[in-house]
């Protein structure tokens, strides 16, 4: 039997690319589209593709709600929570793939979640090599007390940090050493200047031109350092592979998991 999935985003640039993924995949099936701007086409035309007979319709409430089934959403950050609220209560899991939500959303969904006995795996990057960054960098962590995250992305976006950016730092916190760096009260000067501390973790985000998407965790000791970076490209296709193993690996427990990490094994 194919799992349905609903792409809420599906003009965006990773939603683009992933209506394609989707029809191709002969256990998945799409099941719907959702897009504002695009309402009324077919979702297939829409994203450049072939006609797939599934019109894009311009909110979530119009697609029909059915129990099992998998809603992804890449879309913004102010209206990712209610998606995911909306699918949990119609019975469905979800795949999160947009940035901007913060622990207490994640406490509040999880919470959802497990009440509806459905699943949602939200990442804040679903491409294997950022995946592989995190992973490589909590090892590091383990072992070098001094770690800050550096977090880059164009002009145009919106959330600070990014959601890579975020899920790094949270995780760090959890098991990190305490800083030797000097404590924020101790210094002199406009406190933001040393970034915005997340989950223990000092975090510094560059949002300019000619960045797409990069984030680093520096780590510092005596007379060593170590730089653990992942870059993206302009391309949406590294997140597609992780987002589809999301959608199928989604249903298989209740509550919130964070990270592709979470399932790569």
């Amino acid at each position: 039997m194919t799992i349905g999935v609903t792409i809420v985003g599906t003009t965006g640039w990773v939603g683009r690319s992933l209506v394609g993924a989707v029809a191709a995949a002969p256990d998945l099936r799409l099941a719907g589209a959702v897009a504002r701007g695009a309402a009324g086409q077919d979702a297939g035309s829409a994203t450049g593709g072939d006609a797939l007979g599934v019109t894009i319709v311009a909110t979530l409430a119009e697609v029909p709600s059915t129990p099992g089934e998998v809603v992804v959403d890449y879309t913004r950050p102010e209206a990712v929570k209610a998606h995911t609220l909306a699918a949990i209560g119609s019975g469905r899991s979800v795949v999160i793939g947009t940035s901007g939500l913060t622990g207490d959303d994640y406490a509040e969904l999880d919470e959802a979640a497990r009440r509806a006995g459905v699943g949602v795996i939200a990442a804040g990057n679903f491409s294997i090599t950022a995946t592989l960054m995190q992973r490589f960098a909590l090892m590091a962590v383990r072992y070098v007390a001094d770690v800050e995250v550096l977090d880059y992305a164009s002009a145009a976006k919106p959330d600070v940090p990014s959601g890579t950016a975020r899920e790094l730092a949270e995780k760090l916190g959890e098991i990190r050493q305490d800083a030797t760096s000097r404590s924020l009260a101790s210094l002199h000067g406009p406190k933001e200047a040393r970034g915005a501390q997340i989950g223990r973790t000092q975090v510094h985000c560059v949002r300019m031109p000619s960045f797409v998407l990069s984030c680093e965790a520096v780590f510092g000791a005596d007379d060593e350092r170590l730089v653990i970076r992942h870059d993206a490209g302009s391309s949406a296709s590294p997140y597609v592979a992780g987002t589809l193993l999301a959608i199928r690996k989604v249903r298989d427990v209740p509550g919130l998991r964070r990270g592709l990490d979470s399932i790569l094994e």
